[in-house]
């Protein structure tokens, strides 16, 4: 199963850039801080985004291993999360997006097996600016989570160089959150809105975004990453950098998170994360 899922697989790319036809893997670490469930983690993540005529496929195959405290855990984390993404192009103004993804096991939370299916729609008002609008449904064993995503990207060049402005906008809505302890500490409603910039210059590349307002059991980066556990986050920068080397491309990012552990109500927990990012274009 898991070799079948490495071979359909791939990255979610950083700052959401489309690199058309590639492989891609990427490996992060993630340190937390305050935290009184877990120490660190470290992720794997390997695949493919194809792209043929007007449509686009993407696959993200990850696996992630965590040193927890034990207690009050009672093993270490160990889970991992299949993504999908299909997109096509109906003309020059429109696509449309559906969005799976599953996590495949999580042997110390209850989203293990979480289904989540998302459909959207993309629109492009000029060549330099384009909006999508994603609405995603998480299903879960006791809880169901529903989100809206409204991204906007404007691009524009000074001189010789590119860039990128994203605005996002994210809305949550929680159900049966009140009937088991992993949830009952949550809000029922969410808003969140993010700011991104991403640069280009012969061949380098570098970014930096941050997010404001509170989310939990969020789905991020178009599709391509999942929050699942019971965190609260409020807090989130991230900076990036990145060369192109012929048909590779390498980029170092770095986040950092706050948040607060739901059940137990702890708050203060800094998450800081390094990812190593790998693609090769074909």
């Amino acid at each position: 199963m898991k070799k079948t899922l490495l071979l359909l697989s791939s990255v979610a790319l950083l700052s959401g850039e489309t690199i058309h036809s590639s492989l891609s893997t990427y490996f992060e670490t993630k340190d937390y801080e305050n935290s009184k469930q877990k120490n660190s983690a470290v992720t794997y993540g390997v695949g493919a985004d194809v792209h043929v005529d007007k449509s686009a496929f993407k696959a993200t195959y990850e696996y992630t291993i965590g040193d927890t405290k034990k207690p009050p855990m009672q093993h270490d984390l160990k889970h991992d999360k299949l993504y999908l993404r299909y997109a096509y192009s109906i003309n020059d103004k429109f696509e449309v997006n559906v969005n799976y993804i599953n996590v495949l096991h999580d042997n110390t939370a209850q989203t293990t097996d979480g289904k989540i299916i998302g459909a959207g729609i993309t629109y492009n008002l000029t060549k330099a600016l384009s909006a999508n609008f994603t609405q995603f449904y998480s299903n879960y064993r006791n809880f169901d989570v529903y989100q809206s995503d409204l991204h906007v990207d404007y691009k524009f060049k000074i001189d010789d160089i590119k860039f990128k402005l994203s605005s996002l906008t994210k809305y949550q809505k929680l159900e049966d959150k009140n009937i088991n302890a992993f949830t009952k500490n949550a809000q029922s409603n969410y808003l969140t809105s993010g700011l991104k910039l991403h640069v280009n210059y012969d061949g380098y590349l570098a970014g930096a975004g941050f997010y404001t307002g509170k989310r939990v059991f969020a789905i991020m980066q178009d599709g391509f990453k999942l929050q699942h556990h019971a965190m609260e986050f409020d807090r989130t920068y991230a900076v990036a950098v990145g060369k192109t080397i012929d048909k590779l491309v390498l980029r170092v990012q770095y986040v950092y998170q706050r948040a607060q552990e739901l059940p137990i109500q702890n708050e203060n927990v800094k998450v800081k994360t390094l990812r190593f990012i790998a693609n090769y274009k074909f």
